[in-house]
C-alpha cells in the first residue's frame, strides 16, 4: 500500500524540478514515469502522488483504469487526489465511477469542497440520474455551497440538461446575468430539449457570448439539420474551436451532405485546426456514405500521419467499416490485422464487410477465431455470420449458428436474424422448411421476409409456394410493384400465362405502375444492405 509521508520536502521539491511529468503522454511513458517514482523513493511524496494521479485521470487520454489502480494503493488520499479521481471519471466512459467515489468519500468521512460537487454533478448531467443529482442539490445547500459561483453554474447545467428548466431558470435569475457561463449552460439546456425559439431568444440576449455559446447554437441547428442557420452562425462566430467545426461537419453528414462534410474539413485544416477522433469518426463516415475509395485512402493516410499509426479502436472500427462499404476489403482485412487492441465491433466490422462482398469462408473462419479467443459476439456478430453462411450455403451450418446465439450466448433473435434464416433456407430451395420457420417465428414477419421468400419462390419456380407469399406480402403493401412482378415471372417461368394476366389485373385494379429496370440482384443486393449494415456505427450523433 502506498503511504503518505508528512515529511517530504527534500522529495517533493525534487520531484517538482524534474520535468519528466512534462512529457508524460501515453500509458507508456506514465508506467515508466510510475516506476521511477518508485524506484527514486517518490512513491511516498504526496505532491508527487497528486502529479501521477492528475496525469492518469486527467492530462494522459485512456488511462483512467490505470489511475484507479494507483489511487487504490493510496492510504490516505487529500481532497486533491479525491477531486482529480472524480473529475476524471465523470468525464471517462463511466461516469457512475465518479458517483462511487463520492460515496466512498463520504463514508471516509472525507469533506467535499465546491470542485466536488461540481464534478459530480456533471457525472449526474452525463449519466441523466435525476433524482440522485437532485439529492447532490440538497448536499450543496447543507454544506452553503449554493452562493458559490462555481457550483451554481454547474446547478444551471445539471438542471437545464436533465432535471428541470424552472429550477435552472430561477437560479440562473437569482444570480449575477454577466457571467457567461450560466447563459450558456441555460441556452444549451434548452437547446438540448428542442426548444431552439427560447435558446436562440437567450443567445441574442447575452451581453457577452462566449465560444461555448456559438457552439452550443451551432450544434443545435446541425442537430435537427438546419444547416443554413448552422453555417451562418457558424461564418459569424468571432472564433472556432475544434468542437465547433466538428458540429458542422457531424450535421453535414447526418443530413446526407457528404460532399459538404469533406469540403468543410478540408477547409478546417487549411485554418490550421487541428482534427481530433470526433471529426475523424464523422468524416470516415461521409467517406463510407460516399463509397469513394479515392477519398478513403486520403483520408486514412490523414489519420495515419496524425497519429503516427497508432491508431483507436474507434478509428480502426470506422476505417474498416469505410474501406468495406467502398469496395476494399482487402484494405479493410489489412486494418483489422494491423490495430493492436479490438474489440466486439472490430470482429462485427471485418466478419459482415466479408460476408456482404461474398468472401463467406473468411467471414465464418473468422468468426470461429472469434469465439476460440473467447470474445463474447453480440446480435449483429451473428447478423454478420448468418448472412455468410446464406452466401455460402451453409444451411447445417447456419442452424447450427442460429441455434448457438439462442441457447449458449441468451440473445434473443431480431428480425435480421429470422430475416437471414429465411434467405439461407430459401436460396437452398428450402421453401416448405422456411415457411415453417417463419410460422414458428416468436415475432411478426415483416414485408423484406416475406419479400426474400417471393425471391426464393421465383428463383426455384414454385408457384404455390410463390402465390402463399405473395398473399402475405400484399396483406401489408398493395403499392410495391415489384412483389406483382416476381409473382408474375414465377407464373410466366412455368407457362401458367393465366397466372400472369391475373397479376396484371390485380396490379391494374390497384393501380400499381411497374418500376422499371429493378432486378433480383437488386432486391438481393437491398436485402444484404437493410440486414448488414443497418446497424451502422453511431459515433456521429453520440459525438456530435
Amino acid at each position: 500500500m502506498i503511504r503518505k509521508r508528512t515529511n517530504d520536502n527534500v522529495s517533493s521539491n525534487r520531484f517538482q524540478r524534474s520535468s519528466l511529468w512534462q512529457k508524460c503522454t501515453n500509458f507508456r511513458t506514465l508506467k515508466q514515469l510510475h516506476a521511477f517514482l518508485v524506484v527514486n523513493g517518490f512513491n511516498s511524496s504526496p505532491s508527487a502522488l497528486r502529479e501521477l494521479i492528475f496525469l492518469s485521470a486527467i492530462a494522459v487520454s485512456g488511462t483512467m483504469h490505470y489511475a484507479h489502480q494507483v489511487f487504490a494503493q493510496i492510504t490516505e488520499p487529500d481532497i486533491f487526489m479525491w477531486n482529480t479521481m472524480i473529475r476524471g471519471s465523470a468525464q471517462s466512459l463511466a461516469p457512475a465511477s465518479a458517483v462511487s467515489l463520492y460515496a466512498q468519500m463520504e463514508n471516509r468521512g472525507v469533506k467535499p469542497d465546491k470542485f466536488t460537487f461540481s464534478f459530480v454533478l456533471k457525472a449526474c448531467t452525463k449519466l441523466s440520474w435525476v433524482k440522485l443529482g437532485f439529492g447532490i442539490h440538497g448536499k450543496v445547500v447543507k454544506f452553503g455551497f449554493q452562493s458559490n459561483t462555481f457550483v451554481r453554474n454547474t446547478l444551471i447545467y445539471f438542471h437545464a440538461n436533465c432535471g428541470d428548466l424552472s429550477t435552472a431558470r430561477a437560479l440562473f435569475d437569482a444570480s449575477a446575468k454577466r457571467d457567461v457561463v450560466p447563459w450558456s449552460a441555460l441556452t444549451a439546456g434548452y437547446a438540448r430539449r428542442g426548444e431552439l425559439d427560447v435558446a436562440r431568444q437567450l443567445f441574442d440576449e447575452m451581453p457577452i457570448r462566449d465560444l461555448v455559446s456559438w457552439n452550443v447554437m451551432i450544434t443545435a441547428y446541425a442537430k435537427l439539420g438546419a444547416m443554413e442557420k448552422a453555417r451562418k452562425l457558424f461564418d459569424e462566430a468571432p472564433n472556432k474551436d475544434v468542437v465547433t467545426w466538428n458540429a458542422m461537419i457531424a450535421g453535414y453528414v447526418l443530413s446526407g451532405l457528404n460532399r459538404e462534410a469533406l469540403e468543410m474539413f478540408d477547409a478546417m485544416r487549411d485554418v490550421g485546426q487541428r482534427p481530433d477522433d470526433v471529426t475523424m469518426l464523422s468524416i470516415l463516415s461521409a467517406t463510407a456514405d460516399l463509397g469513394d475509395l479515392e477519398v478513403g485512402k486520403k483520408i486514412y493516410r490523414s489519420i495515419f500521419d496524425m497519429y503516427c499509426g497508432d491508431i483507436s479502436v474507434l478509428l480502426g472500427n470506422a476505417l474498416i467499416d469505410m474501406y468495406a462499404k467502398c469496395g476494399s476489403i482487402e484494405n479493410a482485412l489489412d486494418v483489422f490485422r494491423a490495430m493492436r487492441d479490438k474489440d466486439t465491433s472490430s470482429w462485427n466490422s471485418i466478419i459482415g464487410g466479408l460476408a456482404f462482398h461474398g468472401h463467406a469462408k473468411e467471414s465464418i473462419n473468422l468468426f470461429q477465431e472469434m469465439l476460440r479467443l473467447k470474445i463474447r459476439p453480440n446480435e449483429i456478430t451473428f447478423v454478420g455470420v448468418l448472412v455468410a453462411c446464406s452466401h455460402a450455403g451453409k444451411v447445417q451450418e447456419g442452424r447450427m449458428y442460429f441455434n448457438l446465439m439462442r441457447d449458449s450466448y441468451k440473445i434473443e433473435p431480431n428480425i435480421k436474424h429470422y430475416g437471414c434464416m429465411v434467405d439461407i433456407l430459401g436460396r437452398a430451395g428450402l421453401l416448405i422448411e422456411a415457411f415453417d420457420f417463419i410460422d414458428t417465428m416468436e415475432i411478426e414477419p415483416n414485408a423484406i421476409i416475406w419479400r426474400t421468400l417471393l425471391g426464393a419462390c421465383r428463383v426455384h419456380g414454385d408457384v404455390e409456394l410463390g402465390r402463399r407469399a405473395n398473399e402475405q406480402l400484399l396483406k401489408m403493401r398493395k403499392d410495391e410493384s415489384g412483389d406483382y412482378v416476381l409473382l408474375s415471372n414465377i407464373y410466366a417461368s412455368k407457362g401458367e400465362w393465366d397466372g400472369v394476366e391475373k397479376v396484371r389485373k390485380l396490379m391494374d385494379d390497384g393501380g400499381v405502375k411497374k418500376e422499371a429496370g429493378r432486378s433480383m440482384i437488386d432486391a438481393d443486393n437491398s436485402f444484404l444492405m437493410n440486414f448488414l449494415f443497418d446497424s451502422k456505427l453511431k459515433f456521429v450523433k453520440e459525438s456530435s
